[in-house]
């Protein structure tokens, strides 16, 4: 910024221009799929929470944005949420005044919507006081996309390389896409997968949603032994890096090894979309899956969030390895897929 425009009086607005706010986020070095008004509009459709994009600017130019969802739910609470349904989002600003701007506005936007506290998943990190600070429930795992199969194997650690050349071997099938088969194949094994871990799956229009405002920056990859979908994921791409998002897998698939040939899958088929980078998501530590992205060679970084709750209010607990919810997961884990996948969708709304 220079001295001239350091001077002009800086406006938050609620009502941006999407193009441009769109251009902001993929301009921007720390610009994540989870700022773009896209995903703000895919959940907002998909899960009937509401969606808020505000907007820095100073002289009609954008200098920071924060979006927000507000999730309420009878079950778990009602919070602001950036970026809702995402692993990250938060204020993405140019400079820390900015930020502080936003993060007060977000601020008072819960308070005038009801919602005791602001969830910040990333971005600028407030220092100011009523702020609690976590880094050390999620951690992230990124890392850059070698230039060739050969070279991606070599960077797998051995043991979990073996499995994925055992993998590569077999009998197993891939197909990439984003139509009606493609969709209805990832929908039944990821409602499968999140049933078997005990928790409630999202409903099936916000996958469409998604898939529909990222266009070609969103597709579904599937594997299949002997014509059954056995392990899918739906995946975002954004400014060279693929992001495995919505994933999962069947009983069979750990024993025919179809994780490992659907996320080598992925990065073979990031690199030829031109990726440079594989954001393989957000695990707890102490979490199989924590243990798993290790195994291929991840090197996990803590993930810095930050929350916000009103004097008196309790802030709301989704955590699903909380002693509160261990028996509901359990029982979860009994129940009919159909009954899951009837039950789940109104209850995973509320997530967020």
């Amino acid at each position: 910024m220079n001295p001239a425009e350091a001077v002009l009086p800086l406006h938050i607005r609620s009502d941006p221009d999407p193009d441009a706010v769109a251009a902001f986020v993929r301009a921007h070095p720390r610009g994540t799929p989870f700022h773009l008004p896209a995903w703000l509009a895919a959940i907002e459709a998909g899960t009937r929470q509401r969606a808020h994009m505000l907007v820095a600017e100073r002289s009609g130019r954008i200098e920071g944005v924060l979006p927000l969802t507000t999730i309420r739910s009878l079950l778990f609470g009602k919070a602001m949420v950036s970026s809702g349904f995402a692993v990250g989002g938060g204020v993405l600003a140019d400079d820390d005044a900015v930020a502080e701007a936003l993060i007060e506005a977000g601020w008072a936007l819960a308070d005038k919507l009801d919602c005791p506290s602001l969830e910040l998943r990333g971005g600028t990190i407030p220092a100011g006081v009523g702020w609690q600070h976590k880094s050390d429930t999620h951690a992230g795992f990124v890392r850059p996309l070698a230039v060739d199969d050969e070279a991606e194997l070599k960077a797998i650690p051995r043991k979990q390389r073996a499995e994925v050349r055992k993998a590569l071997a077999s009998d197993l099938t891939v197909t990439i896409g984003t139509g009606p088969a493609d969709r209805a194949a990832h929908y039944a094994v990821y409602a499968t997968s999140v049933r078997n871990l005990g928790t409630p799956v999202f409903p099936k229009r916000l996958f469409a949603e998604v898939l529909a405002r990222f266009g070609d920056d969103a597709d579904i990859l599937t594997v299949r032994h002997e014509g059954r979908a056995i392990a899918s994921v739906l995946s975002l791409y954004h400014n060279g890096t693929v992001l495995p998002y919505w994933g999962g897998g069947t009983a069979e698939a750990r024993t025919v090894r179809a994780n490992e040939l659907m996320y080598f899958a992925l990065m073979r088929h990031a690199r030829e979309r031109g990726c440079t980078r594989f954001d393989f998501g957000r695990s707890k530590p102490g979490t199989g899956a924590f243990a798993y992205k290790k195994n291929w060679g991840f090197v996990p970084e803590p993930l810095h969030y930050a929350v916000r709750t009103a004097d008196g209010a309790e802030a709301r607990e989704v955590n699903p390895l909380s002693p509160k919810y261990r028996a509901q997961i359990a029982l979860w884990k009994t129940l009919p897929l159909w009954l899951a996948n009837r039950l789940g969708p109104p209850l995973a709304r509320g997530l967020g």
